[in-house]
C-alpha cells in the first residue's frame, strides 16, 4: 500500500498504523484462514490482505487469492508424506495414550471462556516483564508437554523434532481399518486448471475442501443428514510442519525449498451399508494450511461422508460448488451493484400482472 493510503487508513482510525508482524504473531490464526482460504502460503501477504480488508477474512482471501492467479507456477511440488510432519501438536480421541504420546500443544481448548478485562497498561506491563510474553495473557495459554514446542510459527529446533506413527497405522495393525477403495493412487484433479463437478475423483473434493471457507464447510459438515449420529471420532489430529521439495531444475533431485504449516486430522467410524454388518472402521481425511482444526475436522468427516456413503451425490455438489468463498461473497457483493433495468422489469410484469387481475374483477363484477 502506498505511503498515502497508509496516512489516509490511519488518519480514518485515529490509531498507530498495524504492523505486519504485529498480524502474523498475534492474529495468527486468522492469518492462518486467510491462506488456506487463498491456497496460498505466505504469511506476509496474508497479513497485508487482512490489513487492507479491515480485518475481513473473506475479502482477505479474495485478495490473496486474486493476487496468487498473477504469480507464475515455476514448478510443480513433489508428494510428501505426512510421516514427515515435524509436530507440535498432536492429540488423539482413539487413545489415552497413543503410541508417541499426545502434544496438546499450543491451544485455547483448555482455557475458560472468559472475556479478558484486564486493562491494557496492566497487560502490556506484565507482558513487558515476562520471558515468554505471548504464553502469559490467559487467551493465550500453552498446555504443551514439551515447553520447546511453544511457538509453532517458527521452526523447531531439530533436538525438539517429533514425528510420531500415524494413529491409522496402529488401526491396521489390529486389522480394524477397512482396505482403500476406489483406483489406488491416480494422479490428482488440478482444480486450478479445470472445474470440478460432480463426479469427480476424490483429490478434487479433497482440494477444494482445503480452499473452502471455513464457516460454509462447519456449517455444511454439521448440519448434514449423512452425518453418523454422535459416534464419529477424529481420532487423530495434528499440527505442525512439512518440507515443499521440488526437483531441481539440473540434478533432477528432490530439494527442500520452504517449510509450510498444515494442520491434519484423520477420523474413523463404522458406517453401515445396505445388506452388510460393520466389520471395520471407514477412515476420513482432511488436511489444510495453517493452525485450523475446524476445518481439518470439518475436512475429514465430510471426505468420510463423500467416500464411503451411497447416494451421497447431493451432498457432493454442495461440497464442489458451493463453498468456496470467493464464488458465494462475489455472488452477494454483486447484489449491491446497480439492477436498474432488472428491477424495472420486474415492476412493469408486477403492475401488468395487476392491471391484469384488476380488468378480471371488473369483467367478472
Amino acid at each position: 500500500m502506498s505511503a498515502q493510503a497508509k496516512d489516509q487508513d490511519a488518519a480514518v482510525g485515529g490509531t498507530a498504523w498495524l504492523e505486519l508482524d504485529q498480524i502474523t504473531e498475534r492474529l495468527g490464526l486468522g492469518v492462518d484462514r486467510v491462506m488456506g482460504e487463498a491456497g496460498l502460503w505466505a504469511p506476509e501477504l496474508a497479513a497485508r490482505a487482512l490489513r487492507q480488508a479491515h480485518g475481513d477474512p473473506p475479502e482477505a482471501a479474495q485478495l490473496l487469492r486474486a493476487h496468487r492467479t498473477a504469480l507464475p507456477r515455476l514448478a510443480i511440488g513433489e508428494p510428501v508424506s505426512t510421516t514427515e510432519l515435524k509436530v507440535v501438536r498432536r492429540i488423539s480421541s482413539a487413545f489415552r495414550n497413543p503410541p508417541g504420546g499426545q502434544v496438546l500443544g499450543r491451544t485455547l481448548d483448555y482455557v475458560g471462556r472468559l472475556l479478558d478485562l484486564m486493562p491494557e497498561d496492566e497487560g502490556k506491563a506484565r507482558n513487558a516483564g515476562s520471558p515468554h510474553a505471548e504464553d502469559t495473557r490467559p487467551h493465550a495459554h500453552d498446555h504443551a508437554h514439551d515447553h520447546r514446542h511453544r511457538d509453532p510459527d517458527h521452526a523447531v529446533p531439530e533436538e525438539a523434532v517429533r514425528t510420531p506413527a500415524h494413529v491409522l497405522a496402529t488401526f491396521r495393525d489390529m486389522g480394524l481399518v477397512a482396505p482403500p477403495r476406489g483406483d489406488g493412487d491416480p494422479e490428482p484433479f488440478d482444480i486450478t486448471r479445470r472445474p470440478a463437478r460432480p463426479g469427480a475423483p476424490r483429490s478434487a473434493w479433497l482440494q477444494t475442501m482445503a480452499r473452502a471457507d471455513t464457516g460454509s464447510l462447519l456449517y455444511l459438515w454439521y448440519g448434514s443428514d449423512w452425518r453418523p449420529a454422535g459416534h464419529e471420532v477424529p481420532g487423530e489430529l495434528r499440527h505442525g510442519i512439512l518440507p515443499l521439495r521440488v526437483r531441481h531444475p539440473h540434478t533432477g533431485r528432490p530439494v527442500t525449498v520452504a517449510e509450510t504449516r498444515v494442520s491434519e486430522v484423520q477420523t474413523f467410524h463404522s458406517l453401515p451399508r445396505a445388506g452388510e454388518l460393520p466389520t471395520s472402521l471407514d477412515v476420513g481425511y482432511g488436511l489444510c494450511f495453517g493452525h485450523n482444526e475446524r476445518k481439518a475436522i470439518s475436512m475429514a468427516g465430510l471426505d468420510l461422508l463423500l467416500a464411503h456413503h451411497e447416494g451421497a451425490t447431493d451432498l457432493q455438489h454442495d461440497v464442489l460448488l458451493t463453498l468456496d468463498g470467493p464464488d458465494s461473497t462475489g455472488y452477494t457483493q454483486h447484489l449491491k451493484l446497480p439492477h436498474h433495468v432488472e428491477y424495472r422489469s420486474v415492476l412493469e410484469r408486477a403492475h401488468a400482472a395487476a392491471r391484469g387481475t384488476r380488468l378480471t374483477e371488473r369483467d367478472t363484477a
